[in-house]
């Protein structure tokens, strides 16, 4: 049995309890990690062999959410068990991802797996901050190679004040959401949602959480080096060294005689340079016999290695970028709009090779997408959604739904559009933007930012400001890290080659989102601020050539965009429009050609295609709600014919004036004259003019008169016709006070 040990300080105000040894005892590494009363288990796993034949490190992070976590029992009526993962589940796994990957050696190939699995939320502290210091925590005391850990931490803003782990609540009134993931004084991971803010307040932020986390940092490494065990030996064994010095000897002088030809504006040229020089080099290794197979395999995937090299040493010795650009010059740019017929809003967005289709759709408050999932339930009325297909890059590449970077890119994109989105009581469409990536080389993310606010515009919502997005990059010098050149809008090779992809979105006042990824071990608070001085720059002048394109939002939506009509009605008169079963709502639905949306506190949303319908709709559902007042006169039709329930008597008739109301004109009001028998005068089907004379809204009744809006003889009497406060008089004129409908009472429908 192994032994428990437990660890605890306070962080943010609130108590951090580490537990090793209880659960998971059989994974390389595993904690528990309790933050309030969420709690979250990680473990980390790896391969025995390492992979061979692959160029990349094989890292899986998963991130379960379970329903139980947060007393919950899944919602469908057929399946009660957790499936696929949830886009936020998703969202957090690459958010522990993108932290922990950059401490692992690139040239290791053995397979890791780190799995986060949800015990129990509180409600009030978000999972996402105890999941990364538990995954830190499991990799630090395994036996699994690694330059860790890194702690985590959030940082908002209210009134001016700052917020270390804020709750949902906090998180909601604050003015951005900053997640920070740290080594020491370093930064290894960002991921920032904010409401238009300005640059130096989140350089301020992120300096102020380099300074909470590194407590945390300190306190994990105390837990790995009272729980931890000793590292598996991650080094090159000297036959592999050896053997990769032979190979480095037959091709690395063929390698830098071609390498300064490589490069070029033109990706496809590029790509074409470097599968020639990879075609050559394998032939020389293939017409060695003493090479095997997969050495061969090594020597020329060493060519990747030469071209880093190659593009570094260009930026920080020659002052040059591999397409012959400055380091802040941003590639080639145009913006359109209105490139689709029918859509309700498109968009399309070129910077560089990169080019970007948004397309809008806007439909009723019924479309909304609803969630489910372990921390959050509600709906979602702003959607956008990414796609990147292999074509866009020259590949082939099955398409098999969105993959976890689709998501996460479409995330992105919809966290920097949000702030500047109209409320749902001035636009009430549910939205929904596709971005298709067409065309790839580098920053697609920003650029599906940027189509999307021009599609936006295009299909007429009435967005506060536009926003754009810039990638920037950052190149260090080995051999010395202090000096160091950001790099303004990073292609495809900057990307892959280089240490940073820092993509920050904006508009003309300031931040919407933003989102870092490293290579190295960390970067300083310093690159950060001047980082975010320089993206600015650039996003004001991407935001000049997208107003050319369309300086503000159109004044009118599409014509094929469906136009939605607001209107309040009492919220107990909810289910008169209803009716019994839905009966009368989804009548007008279908004779209207409409959708009809009803919240609670009566707000009405009908949306329509066409005005007429629009109008139908509107005035139906007026009729159902209207308050009907003593005094106004109606034509309806007689439903139904009333007789006493003594002598059965015909004693009046109920008529309907409005859809699904309806009131009683009583046998003495029908005529001035002496009626003997109601339907003498009326029968059910016909259509008459009424006036109304009582309104009971107590017991819900309604009297009526026929004769009130008859001419009166001249030579008519007065007699002791009835009185509409007295009852119902028969026709004697004598109170029948076992009527049930005495009163003039009236039947309302339902």
């Amino acid at each position: 049995m192994k032994k428990i040990q437990n660890f605890e300080m306070e962080f943010a105000g609130k108590t951090l309890k580490i537990e090793i040894g209880k659960l998971a005892n059989q994974a390389h590494g595993s904690c528990t990690v309790q933050y309030g009363e969420t709690v979250v288990l990680a473990t980390a796993v790896t391969g025995v062999e390492p992979r061979e034949g692959i160029d990349y490190f094989p890292l899986m992070v998963d991130y379960e959410e379970k329903l139980y976590a947060a007393g919950k029992i899944k919602g469908s009526r057929w399946i009660k068990r957790e499936g696929r993962a949830t886009d936020e589940a998703i969202l957090t796994a690459r958010i522990i991802d993108r932290s922990i990957r950059p401490l692992f050696k690139e040239t290791n190939r053995k397979d890791v797996q780190v799995v986060v699995t949800v015990l129990a939320v509180d409600g009030e502290n978000d999972a996402d901050i105890p999941a990364l210091i538990a995954a830190s925590t499991a990799l630090a005391i395994s036996p699994i190679p690694w330059s860790g850990p890194v702690g985590a931490i959030r940082v908002g803003q209210i009134n001016g004040e700052w917020v270390l782990n804020g709750s949902y609540d906090a998180r909601e009134k604050s003015d951005f959401d900053l997640f920070l993931a740290g080594a020491e004084d370093e930064v290894v991971m960002i991921e920032t949602a904010a409401n238009q803010t300005k640059e130096e307040v989140i350089a301020e932020a992120i300096a102020f959480s380099l300074k909470h986390l590194n407590k945390l940092v300190k306190f994990i490494k105390e837990v790995e080096k009272k729980a931890g065990v000793e590292k598996f030996m991650s080094e090159e064994s000297t036959e592999e060294i050896q053997a990769r010095e032979i190979i480095k000897n037959k091709i690395e002088g063929h390698i830098l005689h071609q390498i300064g030809d490589i490069f070029s504006a033109d990706k496809a040229k590029t790509k074409e340079n470097i599968q020639k020089l990879k075609d050559e080099v394998n032939e020389i290794l293939k017409a060695d016999s003493e090479v095997s197979k997969d050495a061969r395999a090594k020597g020329v995937a060493m060519i990747d290695e030469y071209l880093g090299e190659a593009a570094r040493r260009m930026v920080l010795e020659k002052g040059q970028r591999t397409d012959g650009r400055k380091f802040d010059e941003i590639r080639p740019l145009s913006s359109e709009v209105a490139v689709l017929p029918r859509v309700h809003g498109s968009g399309l967005f070129n910077r560089g090779e990169t080019q970007v289709l948004s397309i809008v759709t806007l439909g009723a408050p019924g479309a909304e997408q609803y969630l489910e999932s372990m921390e959050e339930e509600g709906k979602k009325r702003y959607m956008h959604h990414y796609n990147f297909p292999g074509f866009s890059v020259g590949e082939v590449k099955p398409l098999r739904g969105p993959s976890r970077r689709d998501i996460g890119h479409g995330a992105l994109a919809e966290k920097a559009l949000i702030p500047v989105l109209p409320s749902k009581e001035d636009f009430p469409y549910t939205i929904r933007v596709v971005s298709e990536v067409l065309s790839s080389n580098g920053s697609s993310s920003q650029a599906s930012v940027c189509g999307s606010t021009l599609s936006l515009m295009d299909a007429g919502v009435p967005i506060a400001a536009p926003v754009a997005g810039i990638a920037m990059g950052l190149v260090t010098d080995p051999n010395n890290r202090s000096k160091f050149i950001i790099l303004t809008d990073i292609q495809g090779i900057e990307d892959h080659a280089f240490d940073m992809d820092f993509k920050v979105s904006g508009t003309t006042e300031g931040i919407t989102a933003i989102q870092l990824d490293i290579k190295l071990g960390g970067i300083s608070s310093a690159i950060c601020q001047e980082t975010l001085i320089k993206a600015r720059e650039a996003r004001l002048k991407i935001l000049e050539v997208m107003k050319q394109a369309i300086p503000e939002p159109r004044k009118e939506l599409s014509p094929y965009a469906p136009r939605i009509t607001t209107l309040h009605i009492d919220p107990d008169k909810i289910r008169d429009v209803i009716g019994p079963g839905g009966k009368i709502i989804n009548k007008i639905i279908d004779e209207c050609d409409v959708e009809i949306d009803i919240e609670q506190d009566g707000t009405v949303f009908v949306t329509a295609v066409t005005e007429a319908g629009s109008k139908k709709a509107i005035d139906w559902i007026e009729m159902l709600t209207k308050e009907i007042e003593v005094g106004e006169e109606y034509e309806g039709t007689v439903t139904q014919i009333i007789r006493g329930q003594n002598n059965g008597d015909e004693i009046g008739a109920i008529v309907e004036i409005l859809p699904g109301r309806d009131g009683m004109v009583h046998i003495s009001n029908l005529a001035w004259e002496h009626v003997n028998k109601v339907t003498d005068v009326l029968n059910v089907g016909d259509t008459v003019k009424v006036k109304v004379m009582e309104v009971d809204k107590e017991r819900d009744r309604i009297g009526l008169s026929r004769k009130e809006l008859l001419e009166k003889p001249k030579d008519y009497i007065e007699s002791r016709g009835r009185d509409f406060k007295d009852g119902n008089r028969n026709s004697r004129g004598h109170t029948n006070h076992n009527d049930p409908r005495r009163r003039g009472g009236f039947r309302k429908k339902f």
